[in-house]
């Protein structure tokens, strides 16, 4: 994997996993049903809409996939992949950790869970989201695979000679 598309994919996964960690602020609100940012004193009665589930599925979700993106590309030299499977592995992990995270969040703030096509525009914009995810991340990780399974068969000659 060529060092751009390495840091394209750090510079992506920083950034989804930030806004994961920022979901978690009202993931933390609809837990204490109030705004309290110690040392500022004081508070504010809120609760953000949405429920516990889906904020702390924001929250993960941007963490998680975030961290897949660093992951990936920093094992990224590993894998013997010609530079169609690199483009694919690279855009497609950015098209699902964005996918995903927009989703998440769309979910509490908006209504809708995602499960199933239909129902309100937001519901049915999540599950086309999640459903590019599922199949961009699928595609992505079998190519990996096969990837670090071409390094380690090219490993293994170089052993044995």
């Amino acid at each position: 994997m060529t060092p751009r598309m390495q840091s394209i994919m750090i510079m992506n996964g920083a950034l989804v996993f930030l806004v994961g960690l920022l979901a978690g602020f009202p993931f933390a609100y609809v837990i204490l049903e109030k705004i309290v940012l110690w040392p500022i004193p004081g508070e504010i009665d809120w609760k953000p809409p949405g429920d516990y589930r889906a904020w702390r599925m924001a929250h993960l979700e941007g963490i998680l996939n975030g961290l897949t993106l660093i992951a990936v590309a920093a094992a990224g030299s590993r894998l013997k992949i010609t530079p169609r499977a690199e483009a694919f592995i690279g855009w497609g992990l950015i098209v699902t950790s964005w996918g995903n995270i927009i989703a998440s969040v769309i979910g509490p703030m908006f209504g809708g869970r995602g499960l199933e096509f239909g129902g309100s525009f937001t519901n049915s914009l999540m599950y086309l989201l999640f459903v590019l995810a599922i199949v961009t991340v699928i595609t992505a990780m079998i190519l990996v695979f096969r990837g670090a399974l071409a390094d380690l068969r090219d490993q293994n000659d170089k052993d044995q000679s």
